[in-house]
């Protein structure tokens, strides 16, 4: 229902930029619930992996905080060694848009996180969730077409990251905002 849709965008938009809503309103005779504190934060981590996995650095610095930071590190066998630190919203955007590696043509990134620990505490916040990154590669069709009894989905999945992210966040002008960003990588990391 077009009036529905119309309706709901103002609510939509403000989620989308990270307002927090935890009581419910009334529309028309309708009553909907706004989201939790704990819904409201943890949106701000799932527009961090999509953000990443496009390399839009500047919505992902949007995301922090002006002084944010990002601490990784790497767990090696239960022992954290760091592995770098970017302070600042300008060094976040750089670092997304032009350190992480480009996507090639049919490729694509998927950051998944789960098993989210939430704690709010007033104007801050805290999150521990696990993550997967999976590089996805679409094959290209062939010019003939695909050959005689391909099926389903041609390319592949493999994950190639995993680890932990402990951002702690807090509510700047009624929005939530990562001060820092933790990220615990399983695996170790090289650079050319």
């Amino acid at each position: 229902d077009t009036h529905k849709a119309q309706r709901e965008l103002p609510l939509r938009m403000a989620c989308l930029q990270g307002k927090v809503y935890t009581s419910k309103v009334k529309r028309r005779g309708e009553e909907k619930t706004k989201m939790s504190e704990e819904r409201a934060v943890q949106q701000v981590l799932a527009k961090y992996v999509r953000g990443a996995d496009v390399r839009d650095g500047e919505a992902v610095a949007a995301l922090f905080t002006e002084a944010g930071r990002v601490e990784i590190s790497y767990n090696n066998s239960g022992k954290l060694e760091p592995v770098g630190e970017l302070v600042g919203q300008e060094a976040i955007a750089a670092a997304v848009s032009q350190m992480m590696q480009p996507l090639p043509a049919r490729g694509w990134s998927h950051h998944t996180t789960q098993d989210h620990i939430i704690e709010v505490d007033g104007d801050n916040a805290t999150i521990d969730a696990q993550f997967v990154v999976f590089d996805v590669r679409g094959k290209e069709r062939p010019t003939t077409g695909w050959p005689e009894g391909a099926f389903g989905a041609q390319g592949t999945v493999a994950p190639i990251e995993s680890g932990d992210y402990r951002p702690i966040l807090r509510r700047v002008d009624g929005m939530w905002k990562i001060d820092t960003l933790r990220i615990v990588m399983n695996l170790p990391l090289a650079f050319p």
